[in-house]
């Protein structure tokens, strides 16, 4: 047989299936390599939209705390008269039990009856009761909520009314409120931060500090702080 028509040697094949092999596994590793980036982004922004979903709607509430109509003063007309102790506390932080208590004007409406109704015509009177009320003609009806955010067993759960709490964000690491307080009474920026305020009069915002993590621990533990300002004076 001539040494041009010989085959491949023993030798050859097995450096062309160990040259084969490296290829391989380089192709394996980096698909293992985009396969982890992939589920470490999408780990990533699944904690990022919770967060997001979360804080949005403390905000919105937040905004709307110590709104309970047109008209400053308010006959209490409530069943157990009630009313007018959440006036006077319309926002509270319970820094051991971890749970952010808002009296807030019902934003929502995802059709849960309110705590309270105030029905005012906006000129000479404004009247708060209890659960819902319609008003006649020539009032406007503003629904009041409290509600409740708690942070228990790595959950931050929802409180509305009679109703039982309801899990809003799971694996969540650490929740935390304080408030941005103003010197005076008559001043209007906040100058400095606290868990607990003296004067709820004092409070101008409110700052918020939510930190979840990946059950799976594909990313690390994320921190997000927002910060709401109050648009109605606290009394």
């Amino acid at each position: 047989m001539s040494r041009r028509s010989r085959g491949f040697g023993l030798v050859e094949l097995l450096i062309a299936l160990a040259l084969s092999l490296i290829v391989v596994l380089g192709v394996v590793q980096v698909f293992i390599a985009a396969k982890n980036t992939y589920l470490s982004q999408s780990a990533a922004a699944n904690i990022q939209e919770d967060a997001r979903f979360a804080l949005s709607k403390m905000i919105q509430e937040i905004r709307m705390v110590g709104m309970f109509g047109c008209l400053e003063t308010i006959i209490d007309a409530s069943k157990n008269r009630d009313f007018h102790a959440s006036q006077l506390t319309p926002i509270r932080w319970d820094n051991g039990g971890r749970k952010l208590t808002l009296v807030t004007t019902d934003v929502g409406g995802n059709g849960s009856s309110p705590d309270w109704t105030v029905l005012s015509d906006c000129r000479s009177h404004s009247t708060a009761y209890s659960k819902s009320r319609t008003p006649v003609a020539g009032e406007l009806a503003f629904p009041i909520r409290q509600l409740t955010y708690s942070f228990s067993n790595n959950q931050l759960l929802m409180k509305g009314g009679d109703a039982n709490p309801q899990v809003l964000v799971d694996h969540v690491e650490a929740f935390d409120v304080s408030f941005g307080l103003a010197s005076t009474a008559t001043d209007l920026a906040a100058s400095r931060y606290s868990s607990n305020p003296p004067d709820p009069a004092l409070i101008r915002s409110v700052r918020l500090s939510l930190t979840l993590t990946d059950p799976n621990h594909r990313v690390s533990d994320q921190t997000f702080n927002v910060v709401a300002a109050l648009r109605n004076r606290l009394p």
